[in-house]
């Protein structure tokens, strides 16, 4: 029995807003998008940009296959089976590290200096409760995002009036090390594959085809306000950032415009928690950000999980991966499929030398690549339900995707090591089932 057609277009807007104010607008990723220089609002227009033409094409996929899985259903359905297990693969690998970041934030924001504890801790309490069926609910992240909303809104008006100086307050930017920066397009390249992952909970509006009326209609629609809103919050955050941070503001506890000096510490603290750093300039109040972070990055963290674990259950149904992690509990959850990502989130949050950011944004660009090219495919063969996305749209998705992922993937180690294990388990695994079952099978829509 499908869902009533109950959602309007503010309800699944809200839904979008809530889904994409996550981790990321919490985290580091700040840090690469000003490293763009003067061009660091061009590195968030990309960014949204690719997230935008990904959703449409996501759209247009789930109105013809609405099944659990995600792109791993779309391309098995419309390229075959290599093509489904890559972008499965590359889904449950993406999402493990998104947990990951997501509780190495709530970690630094709740805890700084010892984030991996209340990482670790969030990740179990999180398997635990998506385990007993305590999830977000739609309702749940439509009030997320009014908070985290109106809690960033606040942020960037007290940013705004803060008072500048001549450039005494120079000495503190996002980076240790600013000359050794990148400069140019790969600067604004790298700092677009950050952004990106700030705006991935687009894909949740995505899937709403049976849930909202007029899904045609509202799914793009909700799309677009979606990812204006947050766009516009993240543009206010950004120049608010550059500014008290790069740009000479002055702030301390004795009212603006009194000298402040900050320490290593402090400067590390604001690469690795800026929206903190900034709620502590502009006189915010000690716990409303952490409590912010936590509300929004917990619900984040919930919501992943569940999608990583029944795109998992998907797999193993197929065969795709080991039929043991199908089993569902008592309250019809993953519960073996998430406990397997959470095993792993965990120990990703204990590894040294990573950025898990660029990680998951290196992957889960590869699961988008497989959807645009699904949905063009999809296009070709007229095979369309309600949602008709032009072909060129879908080509500058897969384009945004390849290139971000490309850069996301070199710069997530000073090594090579982390990016050739990523690449080796997401199109490994694929290539090991294809081996083992014999040669390719045409596309088919999953039950």
């Amino acid at each position: 029995m499908t869902n009533p057609r109950r959602l309007g277009l503010v309800g699944a807007t809200g839904i979008g807003v809530g889904s994409m104010l996550g981790a990321g607008v919490f985290s580091g990723m700040w840090a690469d998008v000003h490293g763009a220089g003067s061009w660091y609002l061009a590195a968030l227009a990309i960014a949204a940009l690719v997230a935008t033409a990904n959703a449409l094409s996501t759209a247009q996929l789930a109105a013809r296959h609405p099944v659990a899985g995600g792109a791993y259903a779309y391309g098995r359905a419309e390229l075959g089976d290599f093509a489904g297990r890559l972008a499965g693969t590359a889904f449950i690998v993406g999402k493990t590290a998104s947990v990951g970041v997501g509780a190495a934030v709530l970690g630094t924001y709740v805890l700084p200096g010892h984030p991996q504890v209340v990482a670790t801790g969030a990740i179990v309490l999180c398997w635990a409760l998506n385990a007993r069926g305590i999830t977000r609910t739609a309702a749940g992240a439509t009030a997320i995002a009014v908070i985290v909303s109106a809690v960033l809104a606040t942020l960037i008006v007290l940013g705004a009036t803060v008072e500048y100086t001549d450039g005494s307050f120079d000495a503190l930017p996002f980076t240790a090390s600013p000359a050794d920066a990148a400069t140019g397009l790969p600067a604004v390249l790298a700092g677009a594959s950050a952004a990106f992952f700030a705006f991935a909970g687009y894909a949740r509006i995505a899937t709403l085809g049976e849930e909202v009326v007029s899904p045609a209609r509202t799914i793009p629609r909700a799309i677009g306000l979606a990812l204006a809103w947050v766009l516009a919050l993240y543009v206010g955050l950004a120049v608010v950032l550059r500014g008290v941070f790069d740009g000479g503001a002055v702030v301390g506890e004795a009212g603006v415009g009194s000298t402040v000096t900050f320490t290593v510490t402090e400067t590390a603290s604001v690469a690795e928690a800026p929206i903190a750093a900034l709620g502590s300039v502009v006189g915010a109040p000690v716990g409303l950000v952490t409590v912010t972070a936590a509300l929004a990055v917990g619900g984040a963290m919930l919501a992943v999980m569940a999608g990583a674990g029944r795109t998992a259950m998907a797999m193993a149904r197929e065969g795709d991966l080991p039929r043991v992690l199908a089993h569902q509990g008592a309250q019809g959850a993953p519960v073996r499929a998430e406990a397997i990502i959470a095993v792993g989130a965990v120990a990703l949050v204990w590894v040294p030398g990573i950025d898990l950011l660029l990680v998951s944004v290196a992957t889960i660009l590869t699961y988008y690549s497989v959807a645009n090219i699904a949905a063009m495919a999809q296009r070709r063969s007229g095979s369309i339900a309600a949602l008709r996305v032009p072909i060129a749209v879908s080509a500058a998705g897969l384009l945004g995707s390849l290139v971000l992922g490309a850069v996301a993937l070199v710069g997530s180690s000073a090594t090579a090591w982390p990016a050739l294990v990523v690449a080796v388990i997401v199109v490994g695994w694929p290539i090991v089932l294809r081996v083992r079952s014999g040669g390719p099978r045409p596309g088919r829509t999953l039950t």
